[in-house]
């Protein structure tokens, strides 16, 4: 439609609280205007079919009532640890796109990434299971020792598996004068967004 004014996040929080047994991830994508805030869309995935159709329920409402990103941070969800943890996973896409949108956390996205050097925070055992070709590997315990190592006049992409880690690191960075950018949803929205690119080494999906 031409429309540019809009954000995506992806992020990957369990079906309920995770001292429950038997909770599963979600694969979770909100789409949000970026000049206001207010949410246009989502899609959910999971083993966990119930746990989809609860939150896609509640984001169809915040839909239909023009909700925005903020309402989903401070929505007051059901909270029972078989069904759901006190934080919802509409309660974290909310938090996610608010610290977008206050600048926080600047992301980028595998499917149109720019020019950058691509850093990788995992622990070198998790490279044995998939990595990118390219990429730099300092694990998130070792960064502070070893900032030298990383260039001042290049944005730096910063990868996890899924995109915690890596907002910890692009924080640091940002505060050491890096330009620093998170890898929206890390190596799992990557098996997803770029399944047949073959700079993945090594994949499980």
């Amino acid at each position: 439609m031409g429309d540019t004014d809009y954000e995506k996040t992806y992020l990957y929080p369990n079906s309920h609280a995770g001292y429950y047994p038997g909770a599963r991830m979600i694969g979770f994508k909100v789409i949000y205007r970026k000049s206001d805030g207010r949410v246009l869309g989502g899609q959910a995935l999971s083993h966990d079919a119930p746990s989809v159709d609860k939150r896609i329920s509640s984001l169809a409402m915040a839909i239909q009532m023009g909700a925005t990103i903020d309402d989903l941070a401070e929505s007051e969800l059901c909270y029972a640890p078989q069904f759901g943890s006190a934080k919802d996973p509409l309660n974290f896409a909310g938090m996610v796109g608010r610290d977008i949108q206050d600048g926080d956390m600047p992301i980028v996205h595998w499917d149109s990434r720019p020019e950058g050097v691509l850093l990788d925070v995992r622990e070198p055992v998790e490279l044995e299971l998939e990595s990118v070709v390219g990429s730099i590997n300092i694990p998130i315990g070792q960064l502070r020792g070893r900032l030298e190592e990383l260039p001042k006049d290049k944005q730096i992409h910063v990868i996890c598996r899924s995109g915690q880690r890596a907002y910890y690191v692009t924080r640091m960075l940002l505060q050491h004068g890096f330009d620093a950018r998170v890898l929206s949803g890390g190596m799992l929205s990557r098996a997803i967004l770029c399944p047949d690119d073959m700079g993945l080494e090594n994949a499980v999906v």
